[in-house]
C-alpha cells in the first residue's frame, strides 16, 4: 500500500510531538509544497515553526543566508545549495530540524548534467551540540505537477527516518 503525502506528513508530526521536536523547510522547486501537507494535519503548530519559499536566488540569499558565491559556483539546483537553506532554514527559525528542496520541475529549466525532475534534497538538525546535515539528488518522472509531488513525498519520508526521530 503506497502512503499518500497526508499520511506521511502525519507520521512525520506524530514523531515530532512524541520527541517535542520543531521542523521547518526551506523551499524552491516545491514551492510551499512541504509547509503545506505539514500545516494539513490538525495540532501542526505544535511541531511546525517556518516554511521559506526562496524561489528566487536572491530570497535564499536574503532569506536564508545562502552565499551569493556558492549560488554562482555550483547553481541554485545542488548539493552545496540546498544544504546551505537547509543550514540556513535551521538557523532562522530556531527549529530542531531542517529539510530544504531546490530543482527543476519542468517542462523547461533542465540541461545534460542537470535534466528536469533534477531535485536535490537536505535535512539538518542538531545532534549532541553537532550540526547534522544529509543530502541526496533525485530524478522524478512526469509533468512540472507530478515532479513536485514526488519531491513533497520523498522530502517528507526521509524526514521521518532521521536518526533524531528514531
Amino acid at each position: 500500500m503506497t502512503r499518500t503525502i497526508h499520511d506521511l506528513a502525519n507520521s512525520l508530526g506524530e514523531a515530532l510531538k512524541e520527541k517535542d521536536l520543531r521542523i521547518c523547510c526551506a523551499e524552491s522547486c516545491t514551492g510551499g509544497g512541504i509547509a503545506s501537507a505539514l500545516t494539513d494535519i490538525a495540532g501542526s503548530s505544535a511541531w511546525f515553526e517556518y516554511g521559506f519559499v526562496t524561489y528566487a536566488n536572491s530570497a535564499k540569499t536574503d532569506l536564508l543566508g545562502v552565499p551569493d558565491a556558492l549560488l554562482q559556483a555550483h547553481g541554485a539546483v545542488s548539493q552545496e545549495v540546498v544544504g546551505a537553506m537547509a543550514q540556513g532554514a535551521l538557523q532562522k527559525a530556531s527549529a530542531d530540524i531542517a529539510l530544504a528542496t531546490s530543482g527543476i520541475a519542468g517542462p523547461g529549466g533542465g540541461t545534460a548534467s542537470k535534466p528536469v525532475g533534477t531535485v536535490w534534497f537536505a535535512w539538518a538538525w542538531q545532534e549532541q551540540g553537532q550540526l547534522e546535515c544529509h543530502s541526496e539528488c533525485r530524478v522524478f518522472e512526469g509533468d512540472r505537477q507530478a515532479v513536485r509531488a514526488q519531491a513533497v513525498e520523498h522530502a517528507l519520508l526521509m524526514a521521518s527516518e532521521l536518526p533524531l526521530l528514531g
